[in-house]
């Protein structure tokens, strides 16, 4: 391990120490980029304090990865080199998003079959951070895989270090995001977590029953943080908002169009406001519809919610179809029809959208491992073979909902019950 140089106060972890290979790369304009990048996007309009950065949350998940991998490292399971590529990975695991965070994953994927972990990749090998990793004798590829959770090698449970139902990623946006929105339900006792890991069977293991409360507690912070904040209405309404005006001014503001680093680098929160706010003269609709959108922003004169339904996560036929741009956009046109207003003024909102990362479809306690030691064995479980909370956890609703202006928000609202009426959202789509 690298000796350490400098130390970072995080209002969350306390000091986080890094050294010369961490700096170096924090200190690239690349990585600087991340302080640029709110981390929940349009949250910080139903919650002020939602200012933080991914900037800060990408320390704090290389200071858990770190911790993390020196407890496997003093059970003799990894090499001190293992430390370092795991802070490394975990560093820089969220260094391709854009614009406002997730918000941007929906102009990425509908334009460039491109996600954040895409760009991460891409930023990784082709920007002066690639460059840095191969003077301290690292492979860009190697700590791109693994920061994407996507490691083909040898000690494959380095890679559920990073990605994984419990990985330190979740354990450091959880407290972090619960301290800054104030919301009080991501507190979990993240360092219990990982002293009680090991690896049972090749698979990173919590054991029980010494931590399965704190892993409980886990499980149940995701639930009521998904509720509370990121599917929360009106953090949704400011998302979708920002979302639009985005697609409508993709153009202009060559949100898809970069072709190196350097060209995405300017694709930050404020660039999108900035220049979507110089196009209050602009005759093209769509331009005249983004900078409308984005001026509401800044008066916080947000979308409403007109009509609001649950869909159950076992319906999977149901999730695939409103995942369909086309399917929404029908439905979109019917609404709006039936309430005589214009196209634009209905959007229709579902949790399988790119930018809702957290959904409760992710949550699937049955790939949760958790091991308990007999006799001096280990015996690998699944968590829902142990813990009665998983399984009432899996039986949670999603929600489908439909904004529009606050003028035309009775309108709305009628004809999206005609069009999708007040019982299971299933028995009323037809295409």
């Amino acid at each position: 391990m690298w000796k350490k140089c400098a130390e970072i106060r995080d209002p969350i972890h306390g000091y986080i120490f890094i050294n010369e290979l961490e700096r170096e790369i924090i200190d690239t304009a690349t990585f600087q980029r991340l302080r640029r990048i709110k981390q929940l996007g349009g949250a910080y309009l139903t919650y002020p304090g939602a200012e933080h950065t991914r900037f800060s949350h990408s320390i704090g998940t290389m200071h858990l990865a770190g911790a993390l991998g020196e407890h496997l490292l003093r059970n003799g399971i990894i090499e001190e080199e293992d430390v370092q590529c795991l802070r490394l990975a975990a560093l820089l695991h969220d260094l391709g998003h854009g614009p406002f965070s997730h918000v941007y994953e929906d102009i990425s994927i509908k334009y460039l079959n491109k996600n954040h972990e895409d760009i991460t990749t891409w930023l990784i090998k082709e920007s002066e951070i690639g460059e840095i990793l191969k003077k301290f004798g690292y492979k860009p590829e190697d700590i791109a895989n693994l920061a994407r959770g996507r490691r083909v090698k040898e000690k494959d449970f380095l890679d559920q270090v990073i990605s994984s139902p419990f990985d330190v990623d979740k354990m450091d946006f959880l407290v972090r995001d619960s301290h800054f929105t104030g919301v009080q339900y991501g507190l979990i006792d993240i360092f219990r977590l990982i002293y009680s890991m090991n690896v049972v069977d090749g698979n990173l293991a919590v054991e029980v029953p010494g931590a399965l409360y704190a892993l409980e507690a886990f499980l149940i912070a995701r639930y009521e943080m998904f509720k509370a904040v990121y599917y929360h209405r009106t953090v949704r309404s400011a998302n979708i908002m920002i979302s639009k005006a985005m697609e409508l001014a993709r153009e202009y503001l060559e949100l898809t169009d970069f072709k190196t680093p350097e060209e995405y680098l300017k694709l930050d929160d404020a660039y999108v406001l900035v220049k979507i706010r110089e196009l209050r003269n602009e005759k093209n609709k769509n331009l005249q519809m983004a900078c409308k959108l984005i001026n509401m922003l800044e008066k916080r004169e947000l979308l409403k919610c007109a009509y609001e339904v649950t869909v159950h996560t076992r319906d999977k036929l149901m999730a695939s179809l409103l995942s369909k741009e086309t399917v929404r956009r029908e439905i979109e046109r019917e609404i709006a029809e039936k309430a005589g207003v214009s196209e634009e003024s209905v959007l229709i909102d579902v949790p399988t959208l790119p930018s809702i990362p957290y959904s409760p479809r992710q949550i699937d306690p049955m790939e949760v491992f958790v091991f308990e030691e007999i006799n001096g064995k280990r015996r690998i479980h699944r968590m829902s073979e142990i813990s009665g909370i998983v399984n009432v956890l899996k039986g949670y609703f999603d929600v489908v909902r439909a904004y529009t202006f606050q003028e035309e928000r009775e309108k709305v609202k009628k004809a999206a019950r005609e069009v999708l009426g007040e019982g299971p959202i299933s028995t009323k789509i037809s295409f």
